[in-house]
């Protein structure tokens, strides 16, 4: 498998090149790849599907200055930054059994993550949660094309918990295991450092060969037609 760890100063540009990524995959142009990548400044991202004025205090983020932008792949809305460790996993659906359909992808995949990582306790909860000791340390979301599909995961390790509800509104659906807890009581860092993290990622892909050739066009061509527009950021 391929690999990248590598984040772009624009927010945008990040989003964009992991769809570049699935992009070039499915035209036969890139195999499967993990790519690692963290931003530093606090950033909000809704999912494909989420609802702005549902997830997201917009006065709060215009005031501070964070960034509101919308990801290609489904799931919940998220603020990102320092400490929350991000992956992208470009994966082919026709070699991999397991990743037949989006039930069963999840579990394949959140298994095998849960397992890298080699801490006792963790669990694959909701959909596409990972929690240790009841508490979510690991989002996850996809898109899925014809062959190939993107997943993207996170996991928190150092990031300020505590932030996360002066841009984001309490969800409205949540998993059951939630129990209607607000962020600082439901979410948890990872006792792990970044660089073990990775590694362990890495071992658990066999991500062993890095990616030379970037799809920079296609990146730069969707952040113009597609992640800087107001009519994705708010097309819900």
């Amino acid at each position: 498998m391929l690999f990248l760890d590598k984040t772009f100063a624009d927010p945008h540009e990040n989003l964009a090149f992991d769809e570049a990524l699935l992009l070039q995959a499915e035209l036969g142009q890139l195999d499967e790849c993990l790519r690692i990548w963290e931003i530093e400044e606090n950033t909000v991202v809704l999912g494909s599907g989420g609802i702005f004025h549902d997830d997201v205090k917009e006065d709060k983020c215009l005031k501070a200055k964070v960034p509101i932008l919308r990801r290609s792949s489904g799931g919940g809305t998220v603020l990102l930054g320092k400490g929350c460790l991000l992956f992208s996993l470009i994966l082919r659906t026709d070699i991999r059994p397991g990743l037949a359909t989006i039930k069963s992808s999840y579990v394949s995949i959140m298994e095998q993550i849960a397992s890298s990582l080699g801490i006792s306790g963790i669990t694959h909860d909701g959909t596409s949660d990972l929690a240790w000791d009841n508490n979510k340390f690991s989002g996850n979301a996809q898109q899925r094309k014809s062959v190939f599909i993107l997943h993207h995961g996170s996991i928190l390790y150092d990031f300020n918990i505590g932030m996360i509800p002066n841009y984001l509104k309490h969800p409205a659906r949540q998993p059951e295991y939630r129990l209607d807890r607000v962020h600082e009581q439901f979410l948890i860092n990872l006792p792990m450092a970044r660089s073990e993290i990775v590694s362990r990622l890495q071992d658990s892909w066999k991500a062993t060969q890095n990616l030379q050739d970037l799809p920079l066009d296609m990146m730069n061509k969707l952040v113009q037609e597609k992640y800087i527009l107001d009519s994705w950021i708010r097309r819900r």
